[in-house]
């Protein structure tokens, strides 16, 4: 199944804040009971974020680019996983990271996700760790 009517809007946190917050909170807090102190932090304000709209215009996916290159709080609601939301989202923080000169992102990404982020370039650097008690693995794409 692709969601092909997605559409991914680029922007500062002023302007996503709630569609942002509100995917996170339920994707890492609820359903992965990340506690939300460690979810939501000072960095939001300086990091370029993107959410993915469906064609009803509801706010299905989000993540964001930090300003060293990381990309991180890639978030797709359980109604929405598996259709290409995710790529979507991660394309489009990619090309903004391009955009302004970046040559090197970082990600952590969960280790179920490592196959995910491999097929769009990144690769794994490192070893396994847990952070908020789930399994993660560093990786990175070079342009």
């Amino acid at each position: 199944m692709t969601l092909s009517n997605c559409s991914v809007t680029v922007g500062d946190w002023p302007s996503l804040k709630e569609q942002a917050q509100a995917i996170r909170m339920e994707v890492f807090v609820q359903e992965q009971n990340v506690p939300a102190e460690l979810e939501m932090d000072q960095m939001d304000a300086v990091c370029i974020h993107a959410i993915a709209y469906d064609g009803a215009g509801v706010a299905v996916g989000t993540g964001r680019l930090l300003p060293d290159g990381h990309i991180g709080r890639m978030a797709v609601r359980k109604s929405a996983r598996g259709t290409g939301v995710g790529g979507q989202l991660l394309q489009a923080l990619m090309a903004r990271a391009h955009a302004r000169g970046d040559r090197v992102l970082a990600l952590s990404a969960q280790s179920h996700a490592a196959p995910f982020y491999q097929r769009h370039g990144f690769v794994i650097e490192g070893d396994e760790f847990y952070e908020a008690g789930i399994a993660h693995i560093n990786m990175v794409y070079r342009y």
